[in-house]
């Protein structure tokens, strides 16, 4: 239909440059949640088998117990199936959520074994990049630790093995990190100078239990949270007035989630929940932030100015992110009160959570 032009751009990109394509996928979504039934918690545990370390739950975000089951994610190498569940949806506020979920006390099952290994090499480097491009949007929070008052407090939560905990010591914050992979964390100390990350949770370390945080990063960690608002909570006590917190997760608006269904490159292993720049707000509003800022992500490609996409795709793809869905990344920056509104949200759009949007600045 649309010819090798089209072949030739890359998968993830591709179906935001195709003429219509946005419009045909955005069809198809309303098309799934219209013959999708919607069925009560009771019938599907009767359809589920409950694994070993899950247990079913109900929607964190507004509590509605109907599901909406839309999505069977897979993988493994070749035809060998290592890994499966089930997506549903919340039909009353749209939460997408894994059901059964993990028990919050056998999350470190995930993690256990060697998380480490993989990040190192160019996923490093991709990640990085992917960091600095983040910050870069949400300038001038980023562009360095330390004002007339000293070094800014940075806590980097699910910190892996370092990577933008390295990136923060340069830029002069002064930075520590936690995580549940105790390879990660070994990994990361061996990486760091200044900075220093710890094994376990933020109520267990002193050196975080203290709070005083100026930023809180949460980089490819929502997804992973099995109690959002209970995390979030403790994120919000250990930010200190005008504190902001940085989030990276996946977009669960995403035309390519639309496209691809149970395909979609952001149902992974390990990622238990999914969020959108519409569902995103209730969590902060419950959990005391004032205010959340959306910057929507074009490709590390198109950001970093190596894509090979022709000028004409690259207007084209950035103008359907913003019209569709901001992106197949989410990035978010969240205000702990007034103090941050005033302080950072300068030039941004700043959607205060009494259901005010408006422009600060």
């Amino acid at each position: 239909m649309y010819g090798s032009r089209y072949d030739r751009v890359p998968w993830g990109q591709r179906i935001y440059v195709r003429p219509g394509e946005r419009l045909a996928r955005e069809m198809q979504w309303r098309m799934r949640l219209r013959r999708t039934r919607v069925i009560t918690l009771e019938e599907f545990q009767k359809q589920m088998e409950l694994g070993e370390i899950e247990e079913f739950i109900t929607c964190h975000l507004c509590g509605d117990t109907r599901q909406q089951p839309l999505f069977r994610p897979t993988g493994g190498k070749g035809k060998k199936i290592s890994w499966s569940y089930r997506v549903v949806r919340c039909p009353a506020c749209g939460f997408l959520y894994r059901n059964p979920n993990i028990r919050p006390e056998r999350l470190g099952d995930l993690y256990a074994k060697n998380y480490s290994g993989f990040l190192t090499g160019n996923y490093a480097a991709g990640r990085q990049r992917r960091y600095r491009l983040t910050m870069d949007a949400f300038s001038p929070v980023f562009d360095q630790g330390h004002d007339g008052d000293g070094d800014r407090r940075l806590l980097d939560f699910g910190c892996g093995s370092g990577l933008f905990l390295e990136l923060a010591e340069q830029r002069g914050f002064d930075a520590v990190g936690i995580d549940l992979s105790p390879d990660s964390v070994a990994e990361a100390n061996r990486r760091l100078t200044r900075a220093r990350a710890y094994y376990g949770v933020p109520e267990d370390v002193p050196e975080i239990a203290g709070g005083g945080f100026d930023v809180i990063t949460l980089w490819s960690v929502l997804a992973h949270l099995p109690r959002p608002i209970q995390d979030f909570r403790t994120f919000r006590g250990l930010l200190g007035p005008g504190g902001v917190l940085l989030i990276l997760t996946v977009n669960a608006a995403s035309l390519q989630l639309k496209a691809y269904g149970s395909k979609w490159n952001g149902f992974t292993r390990n990622h238990l929940m999914f969020y959108s720049a519409e569902t995103m707000p209730a969590l902060l509003r419950r959990t005391g932030f004032a205010g959340v800022a959306f910057a929507p992500f074009y490709g590390d490609t198109v950001e970093a100015g190596t894509t090979r996409l022709p000028e004409t795709m690259r207007r084209r793809l950035r103008r359907n992110v913003e019209l569709a869905d901001g992106g197949n990344m989410l990035r978010a920056l969240a205000f702990a009160d007034e103090e941050a509104i005033e302080k950072w949200g300068g030039g941004m759009k700043v959607r205060r959570l009494t259901g005010v949007s408006e422009p600060v600045g």
